[in-house]
């Protein structure tokens, strides 16, 4: 049955706005929940999908990375799981009538959420050459001409493989080993753009990339540090761990610009108290800092345990024995400046002391933190600090304890983890070489951010894309778009219809793939795939709907054809990996540590957990075989008078670039996104009313205009001389040369902007 999808929704002028909300989730979330599910997939689909999510003999659900206990909830999913879900099983498809009715122009036009709306896409797609519609093509049309395309560049380092965090652990190695056989290493990701600063710090600091925490240690932990981060929206089965971690007595500080709900009070609607009663409050206490003023705010955390009289604010023993550095991070921390401190914070000396009392009175400490952190210009020297912070206590490698980066998509650590980067360590490459027969290439490739100007600036003449949403998760939209069309090809692996497929090169092809949900049949029988969450748990994910079309071809099947048809006499038995996906496990087995005896081990019920030597060993496997304290110089960012900073957040309708519905129901917005949230103090002094509409222009070095016209202001309590606005919507803001030290991760989180009254309609 195909279902009408909605008109298209620029309009804004049914916009409402009503007051925040204090708690998350309750009966509203099953019933938004529900709602979605029933209109995307009719009540049986609904069933037969949702009671599968998370599950041991079912599938990973296709939207955070949030690990799953032992013991499961018959309802295994959150409230954003079960529209991500839903749009993926959904029963509304993108047919070849559909492209013959529009243009790529028209759909280019159209917004994010009415293009989503649409549904599955169906069969392969090509826009020719000078052409305005795509036209259904065969598979070995499409696969053959992205072979002769990619094998007629100069060099192959003129073609770019990007990847988003959707795609599976088998699809992601057999992927970067076409890549590196084709001969480059240009394989970002949408890594590049979201924890990338949490892998640079947490490599140098500890050794390893990676969080050091397990979901039980969650549970034994005292104090929990949540920076950064808004669970309610963006991971809310992180919301019921919470919970139970109070019940063990945990206390929990959440750090962050804006009063988030899921932060303040959880009902959790698979509890009688969550349902009938007050719920649970989640954060002992809440520190409301501006923007970039972490790194400020755990230096002088620092500073604070450093000059305590209490006899255990400092771990000498663990320092002694596995921390390097601590002289000269002592002697700069001691130096720091409290004038500086509270201006970059805009917090109190005296909410600062009362942290210290929280910090002093736990033995077992972790902090999580999300993109709030990672995508400023210091966001390396903040999460490097972060860890100075923990390790001064003693509180990496032991159980209730460390590092908790959480990350977004269901795979993203994963796709890491087989290799999806642009800068591979020898020591994989030498693996790879040594499994596979050939020479990988050495030199480094382009993250997201180079990709960009590659394509640009005429370097890069293919892009393929491997899932997400190229287009709209990356940062200066019109220079991003600009670059893609100046491509001779773009291909895009795909579920759904998005902008992406509308921002084409010369040459456009549509592949469309397999989700999550479905059973994946190929020669040697039903096929299984695995993912590794954001705590380095590896497991199964099973489909089981039929595919939405008998079109559709799997990731690993996509990848292994284009490489028999590019690489003839490469070596490699890519039939062999399409026909079962035990053979690319089993090369894994040979090539990625930790993964030893990996078909056996995801066979078993729950999966198995990857070795992370920090945590199990206390063994830190860096250049000084220690942990490193690090020195990292406090710059307090600094707006000019009459400018505001902003950051992109998501709303609660939302998956990364992927929009559910025009409501943020925790933020009192409903039937629209072109909203700014102002604080009201910052309103008056800049003499602009609540509900008044405006452009956002960014202002950065370059000295270009970058505008995101016509949004309505929203008074509401962010940190004095901060803001806040949905992305992609924002993204155009973003400056592609404003990026992270060392990461190279756009600074989406600290972007100076001005209001300006609105000169023209969105």
């Amino acid at each position: 049955m195909t279902r009408k999808a909605p008109a298209d929704d620029f309009d804004d002028s049914g916009l409402e706005v009503s007051k925040p909300k204090t708690w998350a989730a309750g009966v509203p979330g099953v019933t938004a929940a529900l709602r979605q599910s029933y209109e995307q997939m009719g009540v049986r689909r609904t069933a037969l999908t949702l009671l599968r999510v998370n599950q041991k003999q079912g599938f990973d659900c296709p939207g955070c990375a949030w690990p799953e206990g032992d013991h499961r909830h018959i309802a295994e999913f959150c409230e954003n799981g079960a529209k991500a879900v839903a749009e993926e099983a959904t029963t509304r498809r993108v047919t070849r009538e559909f492209f013959a009715e529009h243009t790529v122009a028209e759909l280019a036009g159209r917004s994010d959420h009415w293009l989503g709306q649409q549904g599955r896409l169906a069969e392969p797609m090509l826009k020719r050459a000078g052409s305005e519609h795509y036209e259904p093509v065969s598979w070995d049309e499409a696969i053959g001409l992205l072979a002769s395309e990619l094998n007629a560049l100069e060099s192959p380092d003129e073609a770019v493989f990007y990847t988003s965090g959707r795609t599976s652990n088998e699809a992601a190695f057999a992927y970067q080993l076409f890549a590196r056989a084709f001969g480059t290493n240009n394989l970002p990701d949408c890594s590049n753009m979201c924890h990338e600063s949490s892998g640079s710090a947490l490599s140098e600091t500890i050794g390893i990339g990676k969080g050091s925490v397990l979901l039980e240690d969650l549970y034994q932990a005292d104090l929990i540090f949540v920076v950064g981060q808004n669970p309610g929206t963006n991971h809310p089965r992180m919301l019921s761990a919470l919970e139970r971690a109070k019940k063990e007595g945990a206390r929990v500080v959440a750090v962050n610009p804006l009063p988030e709900a899921g932060l303040m009070r959880f009902k959790n609607p698979q509890r009688p108290s969550g349902v009938t009663g007050q719920g649970t409050m989640l954060a002992d206490r809440f520190l409301q800092i501006r923007l970039n003023g972490d790194l400020a705010l755990f230096q002088a955390l620092n500073r604070m345990l450093l000059e305590s009289d209490a006899p255990d604010a400092i771990d000498r023993g663990f320092l002694d024995a596995h921390a390097h550095g601590f002289d000269a991070f002592q002697k700069h921390v001691l130096g720091l400046d409290w004038d500086d401190v509270l201006e970059a914070t805009g917090l109190t000396r005296g909410e600062i002391a009362a942290t210290l009392g929280d910090v002093l009175a736990a033995k077992r400490i972790i902090v999580c933190w999300a993109m709030g952190l990672t995508q400023h210009r210091n966001s390396v020297p903040t999460i490097r600090e972060v860890v100075n912070f923990l390790l001064l206590r003693g509180n990496i490698g032991r159980p209730g304890a460390g590092v908790c980066p959480v990350r977004g998509h269901s795979n993203v650590q994963g796709d890491r983890t087989m290799g999806i980067w642009e800068k591979p360590k020898p020591a994989f490459l030498d693996a790879l070489a040594a499994e596979f027969g050939f020479e990988p290439p050495r030199e480094h490739g382009v993250d997201t951010v180079d990709a960009i100007r590659a394509m640009r600036d005429g370097r890069a003449r293919v892009f393929l894309g491997m899932g997400g949403n190229f287009v709209r998760a990356t940062p200066d939209s019109a220079v991003t778009e600009a670059a893609l069309r100046n491509c001779r090809l773009t291909a895009q692996i795909s579920t759904k219809l998005n902008r992406s497929h509308a921002v084409t090169g010369e040459l456009a092809l549509i592949l469309p793939t397999l989700g999550r949900t479905e059973r994946d049949e190929q020669e040697t029988g039903p096929q299984f795939v695995s993912v590794e969450d954001s705590m380095g748990m590896v497991h199964a994910s099973r489909g089981r709907l039929a595919p939405a079309s008998e079109h559709l071809v799997s990731e690993v099947a996509i990848v292994c054809r284009l490489a028999r048809a590019a690489l003839p006499g490469a070596g490699i038995d890519w039939a062999a990996m399409e026909r079962d996906y035990d053979v690319i496990r089993d090369h894994v087995s040979r090539v990625v540590p930790g993964f030893a005896a990996y078909n056996a081990r995801v066979r078993e019920p729950g999966g198995f957990t990857l070795p992370h030597a920090p945590r199990d060993e206390r063994r830190f496997p860096t250049a000084t075989g220690k942990a490193n304290l690090t020195v990292n110089e406090l710059e307090v960012l600094r707006v000019p008078e009459g400018r505001l900073l902003l950051q992109t957040v998501r709303s609660h309708d939302q998956y990364n670039t992927t929009i559910y519905g025009l409501d943020d129901r925790y933020r009192g917005i409903k039937a629209g996104r072109r909203v700014v949230f102002v604080n009201p103090a910052d309103l008056s002094g800049l003499g602009i009313a609540d509900g008044a509409m405006v452009d956002l222009v960014s202002e950065w070095s370059d000295g270009a205009e970058r505008r995101a016209p016509a949004f309505r202001v929203v008074s509401y309590p962010t940190a004095p001389g901060c803001a806040a606005a949905y992305f992609p919507e924002t993204n155009v803001l973003v400056p592609l040369d404003s990026t992270a030290e060392v990461s190279n991760t756009p600074t989406s989180k600290s972007v100076v902007v001005r209001l300006e009254p609105a000169a023209a309609e969105a």
